[in-house]
This record gives C-alpha cells, structure tokens and sequence, in this order.
C-alpha cells in the first residue's frame, strides 16, 4: 500500500520532509500541498506531481488523501489536527501538537471520541539510534533505578527574533519529551535558574539558562539551554542511575590528528545531527499507517504534556519560582487510568 500524504505547510520544515517522503523512504507518496504562500506551496508541489489546494481543510477533505502532515505555523496547528481527528484520518504534526494547554485537551478529548488513536507529534528524539540506546539500557535495569539526569543542549547562535521564553518553548521542549520517554515518568515541577549571561547574546535574551526539573518518581534532572555557545551544536544527556550511569554519545565523527592536536568535528546545526532521526520517524509512521496500525510515536498525550511543562517553565522563568505542572489524569487512550 502506498499512503497518499498531504502536506499543511511548505515551509522549510515542510519542503524538507516532502523531499524525505519522496526521495528517502518507500511507501509514501505527496498528493497535495497547500501554504499560505500560494508560490510556496507551487513550488514544493510541483517536483513531486502533488496538487495545490487552497487550505488545510480542503487538503483534509480529499479523497486523494489518507493522512495530513501538519508543518505549518505552529498556533494553526490545533485547527488542523482537529480537522484531521473529525475525518478520521491519521495526522502527524510537528511540535508543538499546540500552542495552549485549551488546545491540546480539546485534541485529547476528540481523540478519545473516537477510539482510536490517529495523531503522531514530531519529536524526533525518541528515533535517534543513541536515545534509543540509552532507553534499553535504562529499561534494562543495568543502571539500577534512575537518581539524576544531566544534559545540555547548547546552539551555536540563534537570531534576534529568538526569545528568553523560546528557550523552554522552542528549544528544550525536545529534551523535555524524550526525558519522559527515557525515564518512563512525569515531570511534576520546574524551576529555571539564570547564572551569568554571555556577551555573545542579543541584549534581550537571558542566556544561558538552566533547568531544573524533577519527576514523580523523584528523579532530578538538570537542563543547561546555552544558545549562544558560539562552538557548535552540542546535545549532552547522562543518566545517573544507583548501580551505574548511561550517557548519550556523540554523532560519529573521525579524529584528526595533525600540527601537535588531537580534534575531532563538531556539528554546527540540528538537521545534520538529527537527519537519520527524522528518516527513521517517517519510516516508522509511514510503515505503521500501511499495515493499517494507529502510530506508535509520540501520542497527542505527549504533545499535552510538552505543552504545560514548557509553559510552567516560561512562568517559572518570568517569576522566579518552582512551578507545579499540574497535568490532568492521562486518559487511558495513551496508557493511563482515568
């Protein structure tokens, strides 16, 4: 079976995950597209013989389609995955599933109507080969129970436009879900913790920042958000646990040794460390939807809970304060009891 795809958004994000349905995995095939940009959405279209509709739910609507993916701009995207749910049609949606807690419930609450899951969100941590490995050995038990999680997820610079708040909206949010993922727990509270601020920012900006988190089970996490490092784009996760620790490795990279150094490269941006990631999360969604299977990624729970998370951890960051998170009873659609 070939799953007909149409695409809400063709933007960069979205012309790059057409390119990734059309050139990289088998099983999947463009139909439509549709932008806000007319030209932009011609101009992805047109390489891949999809049509241009002239919204998102016109794409919803066709027959030519049999799941939405969801790129656009991310306060649309709340309209789009309920529209999506309303037909019946499986629906992947790049972070955040939306931008309010309101949202996200109302997404929650129609999912739960229909008895089925249909909604995947794009975190694509959960599919990179060294999370994955860290995840087994944690569920292994080789580690003992988890205490402390310490990471760091540093960018070389970010523009003007970038905000105190995208710190926790933009940027940790990933850490963020696959922390809950790893760790098979809650975050119940957060905390942001702003040490001395680096020259290399736009006056504006409080960096770096570091988070604080701990779940439900009482693990300790701290985040360091560090986006004006200036030496490259570094993810760091090690996971302390009582008989043992595990620690994310760095992207394969050859050392080089010449005039008296030892070196070895360092990535300069997210798509190069995250390419095989994104691969492995369409061809895994896509392979789901053609065997007839709900997905299996991250649910519209996940997408919920990244949202109250990073929205707690913006309030702590304006106030000063630990802040509860306060999510709702997890519906027993995504594993819960209520």
């Amino acid at each position: 079976m070939t799953v007909r795809v149409g695409v809400i958004g063709a933007g960069w994000i979205g012309h790059e995950h057409i390119r990734r349905l059309t050139h990289t995995i088998t099983g999947a095939r463009v139909t439509a597209v549709t932008d806000i940009d007319t030209a932009r959405a011609e101009e992805a279209a047109a390489p891949v013989g999809a049509q241009v509709l002239p919204d998102g739910a016109a794409v919803v609507a066709s027959d030519d389609v049999d799941a939405v993916l969801v790129t656009s701009w991310g306060p649309t995207h709340a309209e789009h995955v309920l529209n999506s749910i309303a037909a019946g049609k499986p629906v992947f949606c790049e972070k955040p599933l939306a931008t309010t807690a309101e949202d996200c419930l109302k997404i929650i609450e129609a999912e739960t109507a229909h008895g089925r899951r249909l909604v995947q969100v794009g975190f694509m941590r959960r599919y990179d080969a060294g999370y994955r490995q860290m995840k087994q050995v944690i569920d292994s038990g080789r580690i003992g129970e988890p205490l402390i999680v310490h990471c760091a997820h540093r960018n070389p610079t970010v523009p003007e436009s970038y905000t105190s708040a995208m710190a926790a909206l933009d940027t940790a949010v990933h850490e963020v879900d696959v922390l809950r993922w790893l760790l098979d727990d809650e975050i119940v509270s957060t905390q942001v913790v702003t040490p001395r601020a680096t020259s290399k920012r736009f006056e504006h900006l409080k960096d770096p920042q570091i988070m604080l988190f701990e779940t439900a089970k009482g693990v300790r996490i701290d985040l360091e958000v560090f986006v004006n490092c200036q030496y490259g784009y570094d993810i760091q996760c090690e996971t302390v646990g009582e008989e043992g620790l595990v620690r994310l490795p760095d992207p394969a990279a050859v050392g080089v040794r010449t005039a008296a150094r030892h070196s070895t490269e360092v990535l300069t941006d997210w798509v190069a460390r995250f390419r095989e990631a994104f691969d492995t999360e369409f061809r895994e969604w896509i392979a789901n939807l053609a065997a007839g299977a709900e997905p299996t990624g991250p649910s519209a729970w996940d997408g919920y809970a990244a949202t109250v998370i990073t929205s707690a951890t913006v309030e702590a960051l304006e106030s000063g304060r630990v802040v509860t998170t306060d999510l709702k009873p997890r519906p027993t659609l995504y594993g819960g009891t209520a």
